[in-house]
Order: structure tokens, then C-alpha cells, then sequence
């Protein structure tokens, strides 16, 4: 059974950064995704950013191209997501997720994951 587990959520100020990590363990295969989202209160979930394992193949929404980083610190078995120049609208609940494969369009169906983590808390504020 897969489980994902995030963490690094926090109170950060605006123009800073924040990095966090999901756990994730129980594949039972070599070839997977794993996605970051987020839900800010009253919005839908919104797909970020996506890693595969079988060639390391990073997707990012036009949100958070060029902010958010994507990457996999196989030594720690996690799926790392590195968010600079934060910004209010930042402010949100952040989980990773599982499926077989992502892509951009993915990200934009969040229904498509099958295994979530239960969140992190993320503010942006001064």
C-alpha cells in the first residue's frame, strides 16, 4: 500500500521560500509520479508540479513555473518541492500524490491520483 507523507509547511513571509518534502513508500512498481497540489479555502485543487520516476521528466503549471522546483532525493526517498519569491496567494493546504505516469495535463486533473498524502499547511504573510 502506498503512503505519502508531507512535511516543511509553515508560516513564511512574502518573497521568501519554503521547501517541502512527501515520503513516499509502498510502490510496487519502479515506474510511478508523484504530483504536488494545493487548496487554498473555497478554491479547487490545483495541480503544481509533477516528477516520474522512470526518467526524471518534471512538469510544472504556469502558477508556479519558474518559482517551484520539482526533485527526488533518492537518498532520503523523497519528492522534494522547493517554492521561492512566495506570495500571498501562495497561502494554501499542499499534498503530494500518486499515479502511474503525469504529465500537464495531469496536473490538471487531480481525480487521475490515486494515493494522497494528508497535506501541509502552508501562509504566506507578513
Amino acid at each position: 500500500q502506498v503512503q505519502l507523507v508531507e512535511s516543511g509547511g509553515g508560516l513564511v513571509q512574502p518573497g521568501g521560500s519554503l521547501r517541502l518534502s512527501c515520503a513516499a513508500s509502498g510502490f510496487t512498481s519502479d515506474y510511478y509520479a508523484i504530483a504536488w497540489f494545493r487548496q487554498a479555502p473555497g478554491k479547487e485543487r490545483e495541480g503544481l508540479s509533477c516528477i516520474e520516476s522512470r526518467d526524471e521528466s518534471t512538469y510544472y503549471s504556469d502558477s508556479v513555473k519558474g518559482r517551484f522546483i520539482i526533485s527526488r532525493d533518492n537518498d532520503k526517498n523523497t519528492v522534494d518541492l522547493q517554492m521561492n519569491s512566495l506570495k500571498p496567494e501562495d497561502t494554501a493546504v499542499y499534498y503530494c500524490a500518486t499515479d502511474t505516469f503525469c504529465s500537464r495535463a495531469t496536473l490538471q486533473q487531480p481525480f487521475l491520483y490515486d494515493n494522497w498524502g494528508q497535506g501541509t499547511q502552508v501562509t504566506v504573510s507578513s
